[in-house]
């Protein structure tokens, strides 16, 4: 059934709109066992259900009319026994698509996640979080939805709708083709508020997002908005948004009141057609009475699929636009990637750093960050990374750990090109303690060894004491297993630099870069934290990012970014060289 439904979805369609069906029934198809499971029990259920119109025909015409007190008892029993079937297979049929469907949509979610880790710091400055959010929430439900609960309607609604049909041509073909003749002007009016319906969805999907975009912006930020005294000002925006949003909804709702409205009054209609004619028949003595109560059950039987259909219809155009949003997402190209074949890390791991004519743009400007940089950083050495704002300090950072890969001119690492090397091995082999701090609503002990989840936890408090907070642990409740509270918010600096310090110490880096590591802090702590750096990571490079000339002292050389380019002085006044 599956390998029908998708070319019957796709066709005359665009390339790219097959692509997404197709990476859509990759995930059912895997679950067609189970699903055929779940289909074989309603399948079962419907036909129960089904049987019920005629045992209401043989209670009226064989048990009431005939005055048949054996038939009467016999055919009640038997309507009871088959709703109770029919009751019991409909709940355990419940419970298997619910767990079905959550399984599948746990897998799209999972695999466009995926996706998402593997982009680039780019993507993540030009993208709004809680659009993001939306597309991961409101439209990945919708495409389960469809996927999997609406796929069991098409197949259910099918098999009633040929059932019943089936029934009612036995019962009168006549009368069945009658009621038939206005189906062709309800599909002409779908037809017709297809697009309207896309449209509106899209809209509506927008709008949400940009609620969702607030909530993602503010939250985070009101102490900020506290202190500013602005929360009237956001309570308006807010507002403005929601204004907007039920603007949007109430138009989609309209649209959808319309396109379900009219082929409901058409059906409305042909049910009264029905009734008019076959009581007619009856009165007249050419149809049994039992025969038109049951024809007329069937047809509400077969009225209630045919709306679901024409239902489906409907959300199929809905489905497409929130396969688009998600799409956009998972078609969204990996700027950096593991090479093919991977070379290994050198053994040893020295931790020499060589720049060789780095270039480097961000995407939609024309000047360079980097212009031709070019320097050597002696393994196990300390320098500094100096310059002003805007300089591309925080670039090259994120060249070392290969977030971006230069346009020209290359990044090495004891000699073998960082594109050479798998993702991994070079960022375990490089570390970042910077000045802001992530942190987990977990345990202590998870928050350290988030890098290295394998660490023990002995290695852990280990690290946790050699970076100044053994005291500190010692003093909380639960020791390593207190809980962070969310961004770890509570905490200290010192105490959040610190935690950085033990995660890089479990990680074992060859290359600890410390970009404005202690900006939040005193100076009399700053030093106290690069000393205990110092000895913790002595023979390891290390690079100090710092607006602080107190954070420079000790360094043998100071890499000052300069237009693009790197230029070399030592702290005793040697003139500067170019790079």
């Amino acid at each position: 059934m599956l390998g029908l439904l998708v070319p019957l979805l796709t066709r005359r369609r665009p390339e790219s709109e097959r692509r997404h069906w197709s990476w859509l029934f990759g995930f059912v198809r895997p679950r067609a066992r189970a699903m055929a499971g779940v289909l074989g029990l309603s399948v079962i259920a419907s036909a129960l259900v089904l049987l019920q119109p005629l045992l209401v025909k043989r209670l009226i015409d064989d048990g009431l009319l005939a005055r048949s007190h054996e038939v009467l008892w016999s055919t009640a029993l038997f309507m009871l026994l088959a709703g109770l079937a029919a009751t019991l297979l409909a709940g355990l049929n419940r419970y298997l698509h619910t767990k079905l469907s959550a399984a599948v949509l746990f897998d799209l979610r999972r695999d466009v996640f995926a996706h998402l880790q593997r982009l680039s710091p780019a993507f993540w400055a030009r993208r709004r979080t809680g659009d993001v959010m939306s597309r991961l929430d409101g439209d990945m439900a919708e495409i389960q939805r469809f996927a999997v609960d609406s796929l069991f309607a098409l197949l259910s609604n099918l098999l009633g709708l040929l059932g019943a049909v089936a029934w009612m041509l036995w019962l009168s073909w006549e009368l069945t083709l009658l009621v038939a003749l206005l189906l062709p002007l309800e599909w002409w009016w779908l037809r017709r508020m297809r697009p309207r319906v896309a449209d509106g969805t899209r809209t509506l999907r927008e709008r949400s997002a940009d609620v969702s975009s607030f909530f993602v912006e503010v939250l985070p930020a009101l102490k900020f908005v506290q202190a500013s005294r602005q929360e009237a000002r956001e309570a308006r925006r807010l507002d403005g948004l929601h204004a907007g949003y039920l603007s949007s909804l109430l138009r989609l709702q309209i649209i959808e009141f319309a396109t379900h409205a009219v082929p409901g009054q058409l059906t409305a209609w042909t049910r009264a057609l029905a009734f008019l004619i076959g009581g007619a028949w009856v009165i007249d003595g050419q149809w049994a009475l039992g025969s038109l109560v049951a024809f007329s059950t069937y047809l509400g039987m077969a009225s209630g699929p045919v709306n679901s259909l024409l239902g489906w219809y409907v959300g199929l155009q809905k489905v497409r636009v929130s396969l688009e949003r998600v799409a956009e997402l998972r078609d969204e190209p990996v700027a950096v990637a593991d090479p093919g074949d991977p070379l290994p890390l050198p053994v040893p791991l020295r931790g020499e750093l060589k720049l060789d004519g780095v270039v480097f743009a961000h995407p939609g400007r024309h000047e360079p960050v980097l212009a031709g940089a070019s320097a050597l950083i002696p393994a196990g050495g300390r320098v500094a990374l100096i310059g002003p704002s805007g300089a591309g300090k925080s670039t090259l950072i994120d060249l070392l750990l290969r977030h971006h890969d230069p346009q020209a001119g290359t990044v090495c690492l004891d000699g073998t090109d960082l594109r050479q090397l798998a993702l991994s091995d070079l960022r375990r082999a490089v570390a970042v303690v910077s000045q802001d701090i992530v942190l987990f609503r977990d345990s202590l002990l998870e928050n350290l060894r988030y890098a290295c989840p394998d660490a023990s936890e002995a290695a852990v408090a280990e690290a946790a004491g050699r970076a100044g907070l053994g005291e500190w642990v010692a003093s909380l409740p639960d020791g390593l297993h207190t809980t962070v509270g969310e961004r770890g918010q509570t905490l200290s600096g010192g105490q959040r630099q610190r935690i950085a310090i033990a995660r890089a110490l479990l990680q074992d880096p060859a290359v600890l870069v410390l970009d404005e590591a202690t900006s939040a802090v005193e100076a009399s702590l700053e030093a106290q934290i690069l000393a205990q750096i110092d000895t913790a990571f002595a023979g390891r490079t290390r690079i100090v990012v710092s607006h602080r000339p107190s954070a420079w002292q000790g360094c043998s050389h100071w890499l000052r970014l300069v237009d693009g380019r790197i230029e070399l002085q030592t702290p005793d006044g040697t003139e500067p060289e170019r790079g």
